[in-house]
């Protein structure tokens, strides 16, 4: 979920300061894009015999600007007579908050325990039961890597080669892990991934950098940093899945293992590495920011422990009994202040008389063809799977890999509304498949903050025909799905999207009349986004607050969504019939996967958006996606009328701590806001 990188540079080698200084800058400004919540660098000082660790709660970007970063890369480097007198390594991170908040300077990386320093990209979901399964080991930080450091540390003061302390650790993790780590009393780095998300860039003789995605290494190659010198070829390679590289910083001396293979115990006890002899030591500076109003990890389960809703649930924000005698149609469940519903004479709706059946899918052995002339025999990645951690994703993702034998990239956009229980889930799902997550993180206070004023400036007039832009941030997705596709020479795109999630009455509360015959549920023609544009631009003119720093980055969202083109790419769910209970057990029993606090749903669960929106729909229009989405299930003939309405008066009920958690990070007040929303008109108020 993170960005790794570091460069080392063997002794007595001609690589010059400021070269390594440019390499280091270029690295850490192009691992950016991957975390921007929190940085850090960890430079090795041979001169000093010390490792000398920065970091802060602010983006590299403005970390390698600091004074404190020119003052330890210089005691880092000493050059003379035209060589490095002593090997150069640092190793740097940069953050997108998971486990602890970036304010608590001891959960930014690098991370020091027991004489190790260790960056690490991923989230160990099973973090807690691994300190309780290790009961001796002391636990100081709320961070995730600080176990893993702790489980390493403990096998080789057993007596374990360092290789396989390395892989013990690993094999009892259970999510995503890829990282890199020093030790006080050794002059090694170890480079390790448990789902290939690691690449290095080397001449094998002399240098070698190191980062989270081969593009970036790309960059860094193409960029001409590195003049070849005679007889240098410089290469990329990936870290494969459950394993890692050992390098000798002083020799230079390289070996790789497997996680699997290395577990065996040492039957020599070394033991210099079991009394940890200080040769290194370790010297941290914490650059604090003061500005606390970044992205702040907010726990949905510490919400809904320690807050009371009760005093929420009454009939004036929320009754069943009363919605549950709306007119609805009596073929699915749609109610009569859907926008441009019609009754007929037996009380069916227009919807289901010009429904199309979409869960048939064609003959899966034609998408096997299709992808055919895509299919690389070299091991490189070969599909892009965007991968947002829904369980629509996470399927698409699971028959990529393991039912078309396709080799995938995960994708994944962070804009600041992916839950940390979809980060966690995501984790699940790449370690165990042992796929590479790319994740491309915006800068989230930013986003946020649009969220914020919109909401405000809505709230002073209400429209529900608007709520869609709450959500307009996202759909950079599309832009950065096709970079991320030229960034690893990948042309084939495989969707997890489902037909069965059509919400036309979004655009329907804007005035849009419903298109039944559309091929794709997204898709806008030309003249209904024109007249799109004409609403949002009368109600900008009734709520002039609307006019803020988000117009820009909603006119780009609306260019990414519906200007971007789209080649060669499939939807899974066009080949693959989609079932809930098929998927549902897969992503339960198989994966683990982790369900929300307040919901026994597994649908929208990781998206922080949707309880707040569907909580308004269903407050002031008496229905949401949930209706839409059970009554396109009814008449596929998926389930009964009776059991979607039993399901409805579930899921419908408000999730006031998903709820909550979306309004403390947007920065705004719970109570306030829950209030302002309950004092809309409803729409079924005026119907008898």
């Amino acid at each position: 979920m993170c960005g790794i990188f570091g460069i080392i540079a063997k002794e007595g080698s001609t690589w010059k300061p400021a070269l390594l200084t440019k390499t280091l800058r270029k690295v850490a400004l192009l691992s950016e894009s991957r975390g921007k919540d929190s940085s850090g660098l960890c430079f090795r000082s041979a001169s000093l015999g010390k490792n000398l660790i920065l970091k802060g709660d602010i983006p590299v970007s403005e970390l390698i600007r600091k004074e404190e970063f020119t003052d330890f890369l210089k005691k880092s480097i000493s050059f003379s007579n035209g060589v490095l007198n002593h090997s150069f390594c640092v190793i740097g991170h940069a953050r997108l908050v998971t486990n602890g908040t970036q304010l608590n300077p001891e959960n930014n990386q690098p991370v020091y325990k027991d004489g190790i320093v260790g960056i690490h990209n991923g989230i160990i979901v099973n973090n807690d039961e691994l300190w309780t399964k290790n009961d001796d080991l002391i636990r100081t930080y709320e961070i995730d890597t600080e176990v893993m450091l702790a489980i390493v540390r403990k096998d080789l003061s057993a007596g374990h080669h360092i290789e396989s302390a390395v892989s013990r650790a690993n094999v009892s993790i259970f999510g995503t892990v890829s990282t890199a780590m020093l030790f006080e009393e050794r002059n090694d780095i170890i480079m390790s991934t448990n789902n290939g998300a690691l690449y290095i860039l080397t001449n094998y003789k002399d240098i070698l950098c190191f980062a989270s995605e081969s593009y970036i290494l790309k960059k860094i190659l193409a960029s001409g940093i590195f003049k070849k010198q005679l007889g240098d070829v410089f290469s990329i390679k990936q870290v494969p899945s459950n394993s890692g590289y050992l390098l000798g910083i002083d020799d230079f001396k390289c070996s790789t293992f497997n996680f699997k293979k290395n577990l065996k115990y040492s039957q020599t006890v070394n033991k210099d590495i079991k009394l940890i002899p200080k040769f290194y030591d370790t010297q941290i500076k914490v650059f604090d920011s003061a500005k606390h109003n970044r992205s702040v990890l907010v726990d949905i389960e510490a919400i809904d422990k320690n807050e009371n809703f009760k005093h929420l649930h009454d009939d004036s924000e929320y009754s069943w009994d009363r919605l549950s005698q709306l007119k609805r149609c009596t073929k699915c469940i749609l109610p009569e202040t859907f926008p441009f519903i019609e009754f007929d004479e037996h009380g069916v709706c227009n919807y289901c008389k010009n429904y199309k059946i979409k869960n048939n899918p064609k003959p899966i052995e034609q998408l096997v063809e299709l992808i055919r002339p895509y299919k690389k025999e070299n091991g490189q990645p070969d599909v892009l799977v965007p991968f947002s951690g829904g369980r629509d994703s996470t399927y698409t993702l699971h028959l990529v890999k393991e039912e078309l034998g396709l080799n995938p990239i995960a994708y994944t956009y962070d804009w600041g509304m992916v839950t940390d229980l979809a980060r966690r889930n995501i984790a699940r799902v790449c370690g165990k498949l042992g796929v590479e997550n790319i994740i491309v993180a915006a800068d989230i206070h930013w986003k946020r903050e649009n969220i914020r004023k919109n909401i405000k400036a809505w709230l002073s007039k209400p429209h529900l025909g608007m709520i869609p832009l709450f959500m307009a941030g996202d759909k950079f997705f599309f832009y950065y799905a096709n970079k991320v596709k030229k960034q690893n020479n990948i042309k084939l795109n495989i969707w997890g999207i489902n037909n069965l999630e059509n919400t036309d009455f979004k655009t329907g509360f804007a005035g849009l009349t419903p298109k039944f015959d559309k091929k794709k549920i997204y898709s806008l023609s030309i003249m209904k986004q024109i007249q799109l544009f004409g609403f949002v631009a009368h109600q900008v003119c009734k709520s002039p607050g609307y006019l803020n720093q988000s117009v820009f980055d909603s006119l780009g969202s609306f260019a990414s969504r519906y200007i971007c083109p789209k080649k060669d790419y499939y939807h899974m769910f066009d080949y693959y019939r989609w079932d809930e209970n098929e998927m549902e057990t897969l992503i339960l029993d198989e994966y683990k996967w982790e369900t929300a606090v307040d919901t026994n749903s597994t649908w929208r669960i990781g998206d922080g958006t949707a309880s707040f929106y569907n909580y308004v729909y269903t407050i002031v229009a008496g229905f949401c996606e949930n209706d839409t989405f059970r009554s396109n299930q009814i008449r596929e003939n998926m389930i009964s009328r009776e059991k979607a309405l039993k399901l409805l008066e579930k899921e419908n009920r408000p999730r006031f701590a998903s709820i909550k958690w979306y309004l403390d990070i947007i920065g705004l007040n719970f109570e306030e806001t829950i209030k302002a929303i309950n004092k809309i008109p409803r729409l079924y108020d005026s119907i008898n």
